[in-house]
């Protein structure tokens, strides 16, 4: 039998803070796990690996629903692996399209800095930029 630890000490051991755990156990990517007699959750060394790889993919920017996808298809490991790859193909897209709309507001911010004439603020280019939407970047998409 493995032994059971409480939710403050699953904090410490997976680096996530308490109200993170509930959440998680919240929308369902960790069990609600069993209470002892004084109510009081306890876990197990399963769920500190558990909240690690949920962790570990929320800061490479997977989002909740395929952080669950995941977590279902690594407790089949003897399936192929292609629907994993194809959750982090769509994920690398993401981030791909995202790269590319920051570096166009990069250059779009730029260009603004780069006309300022540092006069007054009557005079100002980037406050007229942002005061004409025609002028917006999302205008020209």
């Amino acid at each position: 039998m493995s032994k059971s630890i409480s939710i403050g000490a699953l904090s410490q051991a997976a680096g996530v803070k308490v109200p993170t755990i509930r959440y998680y156990e919240g929308v369902g990517l960790l069990s609600v796990p069993p209470r002892t007699k004084s109510n009081r959750r306890t876990y197990d060394e399963a769920c500190v690996r558990r909240l690690r790889f949920i962790r570990h993919a929320r800061q490479l920017g997977f989002e909740i629903d395929s952080i669950r996808q995941l977590i279902d298809l690594a407790d089949q490991p003897q399936r192929p692996c292609r629907e994993v790859d194809a959750i982090a193909q769509r994920h690398l897209d993401e981030i791909n399209s995202r790269i590319k709309r920051l570096k166009a507001l990069k250059a779009e911010m730029s260009r603004m800095i780069g006309q300022c004439a540092n006069g007054a603020i009557a005079e100002c280019r980037i406050i007229d930029v942002l005061a004409h939407h025609e002028h917006c970047l999302h205008d020209r998409h």
